[in-house]
């Protein structure tokens, strides 16, 4: 087996993140979400980190420019190069995808799987909403939904044309789920 390099896709409400902790403590390999980085690199206090601190304390999204170098850097790191990594929230956009292939290529390294966790608009409005949470609101909800559509869902078709892509349904018990998962990871890194 070599170092597994992976993508996880998926709406929100999907499970994405219990699974994604799952999977990197099965397979030994660190989960790399955007909020992670970005955190990172703020508290390092880098030159990208500043740029991007500036730009959440005034409220603004963190543009692909900071974004990109950003993974690039922390993708280099010994602990990822050594073990892995599943990322989680990156790429958003196919120009961030074009980025991950391009710092990956000048590495000799690729991607060995980008796994799109698919659970239905309906399941996921559902779960968001038995959350609870005081931002869930069925407006809130479905305008993110419409976001990830809009954005997202794109990348699914940017990964397949690099047969990259793996679909998996995520409906189900916990661990159904995160077998699933496995086993397209375990053959995808056959």
């Amino acid at each position: 087996m070599s170092v597994l390099r992976m993508v996880i896709l998926g709406r929100q409400g999907s499970g994405k993140g219990t699974q994604s902790l799952r999977l990197a403590e099965a397979y030994g390999c660190v989960h790399l979400s955007t909020g992670d980085v970005l955190r990172a690199a703020v508290a390092e206090g880098t030159q990208l980190g500043r740029q991007a601190e500036a730009i959440m304390t005034s409220g603004g999204l963190v543009g692909d420019d900071i974004m990109i170098p950003l993974v690039q850097e922390r993708i280099g790191k010994d602990d990822i190069v050594a073990n892995g990594v599943l990322l989680d929230g990156f790429p958003r956009t196919a120009d961030q995808a074009n980025g991950l292939e391009s710092m990956l290529d000048a590495r000799g390294q690729r991607l060995t799987v980008a796994i799109n966790l698919d659970v239905a608009v309906e399941e996921v409005t559902q779960r968001m909403m038995a959350r609870g949470r005081e931002d869930d609101s069925e407006d809130a909800i479905t305008r993110r939904l419409d976001l990830y559509e809009a954005e997202t869902a794109p990348l699914l078709d940017w990964f397949a044309e690099r047969g990259l892509l793996a679909t998996v349904d995520g409906l189900g018990e916990e661990s159904d789920v995160f077998d699933r998962l496995k086993a397209v990871i375990d053959q995808r890194n056959a």
